[in-house]
């Protein structure tokens, strides 16, 4: 999808125990503010700690039991 610009649209996806995956033509700056490569539209960022090869996920929150919700919450 492109915006108005013709400009891929960026969006951001928070996953249930998972990672966000971001899609589009967005630029992912390292800790030190330098934009890093990207070889696909859509990557997933790690949001658990994990994974070895942050800021990208690997897949460690599998392996970590990373949850989103507290234990015991109620969903709408």
């Amino acid at each position: 999808m492109s915006d108005r610009d013709g400009h891929d649209e960026v969006t951001i996806t928070a996953y249930p125990n998972g990672p966000l995956i971001v899609r589009g033509d967005a630029t992912i700056l390292d800790v030190e503010g330098r934009a890093m490569p990207r070889t696909r539209k859509t990557v997933a960022l790690c949001r658990c700690g994990a994974s070895t090869i942050k800021p990208l996920c690997d897949g460690s929150h599998k392996l970590v039991g990373f949850c989103t919700e507290e234990p015991g919450s109620v969903r709408p």
